[in-house]
């Protein structure tokens, strides 16, 4: 009977899968959209601010976060080059998590890893199945998992 269900279960949940990760792919770019336009604002600033928590190469390190997550967040939207830049988004949350959120232990409530580590999550679960059946890599390299 469970097997059954769960059988049930599995193929019903199968139809939308496409949906669910181009749902979770517009989410996970909306969450890094504030955060881009915020360094993007004032890059001066961010330049600073890495600095002062011991980001090396401050300067250099802003803009290249800024890019990365400038040219993710659009890519994650069109679901274009998902895999690659699922990874190099990966690496700023690694950033994120060790710079800024570590000190603060675990719990959101906190501004601990918690975030970060849930988008890192996400952002591996695009590098393994890619952008899915509605992106832009799909209908270009076939790469939807179509299966």
């Amino acid at each position: 009977m469970f097997k059954n269900l769960f059988g049930e279960i599995s193929v019903f949940f199968s139809y939308p899968r496409h949906l669910f990760i181009l749902a979770a792919r517009l989410l996970i770019a909306y969450g890094f959209a504030k955060p881009a336009l915020l360094k993007l604002s004032d890059m001066t600033a961010t330049a600073s601010w890495f600095g002062s928590i011991s980001i090396p190469f401050p300067t250099f390190t802003a803009y290249l976060v800024s890019g990365i997550e400038t040219v993710g967040i659009i890519g994650l939207v069109l679901g274009l080059f998902t895999r690659s830049l699922s990874v190099l988004l990966s690496f700023v949350m690694m950033g994120a998590m060790f710079f800024v959120h570590a000190p603060n232990g675990f719990s959101v409530a906190t501004n601990g890893i918690e975030i970060p580590l849930y988008y890192m999550i996400f952002l591996f679960i695009f590098a393994s199945f890619g952008g899915g059946k509605y992106s832009l890599d799909n209908l270009l390299f076939k790469d939807g998992n179509d299966e």
